[in-house]
């Protein structure tokens, strides 16, 4: 049994010798990881000092979605014969993960990052990002130029110029996406959604923020009750033309009477057909029109219903929150980085000797 456990004690003794040579080692160049570990701790109050702080602008509101209006019996069943739907638009529509995903869809930053400045309405916000950014977008063969002006239509750019200007928006969207956008549940079993834009420019962070929200509420709204405005339109242009051909038939009948003065009892069918043909066309368009009056009638209050209510809890006001790197912290992490990478050099140094050797 000594003998099958003497090859573990040697190996387990050269272990130990080989860490204490090792530190004995270290602990020789120990200048050298002392001035690393100062070079670290300097460069990272460098760092800290050149940092420039991150502003975040955040909104909070409450979306209370639409009720579908079911119940309605006879009333859709009618409204189904003249190619209608009062039952409103699908209650699924953008919820959940659906409505974050349109807050980072590229159609919504794109129309975001395209709007007005509101802090100053004469420049857009994307040249703001642009600017704040330091991106360079100048024309090689014209020093002077801008490569895109992106206040101009699109459709008045030729091919070159639009496949530039949609790869760059393209290439803004996603960076805002990965770097700047969080959208997020305020908590799990809450229905307070929040909304950050986080950036070096405070002026971008607040407006960008406000921009895109409204953006993306306003289309979430629109959408929703799209279906029920269009019904409501369609009722609406039905109930008209009835209610114009009721007031037609009306005024039949009348003139009817008009023609016929001193009318011959022999030639009652002169009369009596025009205006029994319109009395009869009055009470069917009547019938129609107050069916359709109905129909429009709960249309209407099912828009009410399906109406999605946003509520906005916080907004973005100046000062904005800033977040800063700390100097401490720099030389802390500037000082642990470099030391560990120098020890790791030297190890790494005496290894590659000893196999030399």
């Amino acid at each position: 049994m000594n003998e099958l456990n003497n090859p573990k004690e040697i190996s387990l003794k050269e272990l130990i010798l080989k860490i204490q040579e090792l530190y004995r080692y270290l602990f020789s160049k120990w200048y050298i990881i002392m001035l690393v570990g100062l070079l670290g701790g300097a460069l990272g109050y460098f760092y800290a000092v050149r940092k420039e702080p991150l502003f975040t602008a955040t909104t909070t509101f409450v979306l209370e979605t639409g009720e579908k209006n079911g119940g309605m019996g006879e009333m859709a069943g009618l409204a189904a014969l003249a190619g209608l739907d009062l039952s409103g638009g699908g209650n699924n529509l953008f919820q959940g993960d659906n409505l974050f995903a349109l807050y980072k869809s590229r159609t919504m930053l794109e129309q975001a990052l395209l709007s007005p400045n509101p802090s100053d309405p004469k420049e857009l916000l994307i040249n703001l990002y642009i600017r704040f950014n330091k991106i360079a977008l100048k024309n090689e063969k014209v020093p002077n130029q801008a490569i895109i002006d992106f206040k101009q239509d699109p459709k008045l750019l030729d091919r070159t110029s639009l496949r530039q200007r949609d790869s760059l928006l393209s290439k803004f969207t996603q960076a805002i996406v990965n770097n700047n956008l969080t959208v997020e549940k305020a908590d799990k079993k809450s229905t307070i959604i929040k909304v950050e834009i986080k950036s070096h420019n405070e002026d971008f962070s607040k407006s960008f923020n406000e921009v895109l929200v409204n953006a993306v509420n306003n289309f979430y709204i629109n959408t929703k009750t799209k279906k029920s405005l269009n019904n409501i339109a369609i009722l609406q242009h039905k109930t008209d033309s009835v209610r114009s051909v009721l007031n037609g038939s009306i005024s039949a009948a009348a003139y009817a009477v008009d023609v016929t003065p001193n009318l011959n009892p022999t030639r009652q069918a002169q009369r009596i057909v025009p205006v029994q043909r319109s009395q009869v066309s009055s009470e069917t368009n009547k019938a129609i029109l107050s069916q359709l009056v109905q129909n429009l009638e709960l249309s209407k209050m099912n828009l009410m219903k399906e109406a999605p209510l946003i509520e906005k809890v916080d907004q973005p006001i100046y000062p904005l929150p800033m977040s800063k790197f700390g100097k401490a912290k720099g030389i802390i992490l500037g000082t642990i980085l470099f030391t560990f990478c120098a020890i790791t050099f030297l190890c790494l140094r005496k290894l590659y000797i000893q196999i030399l050797r």
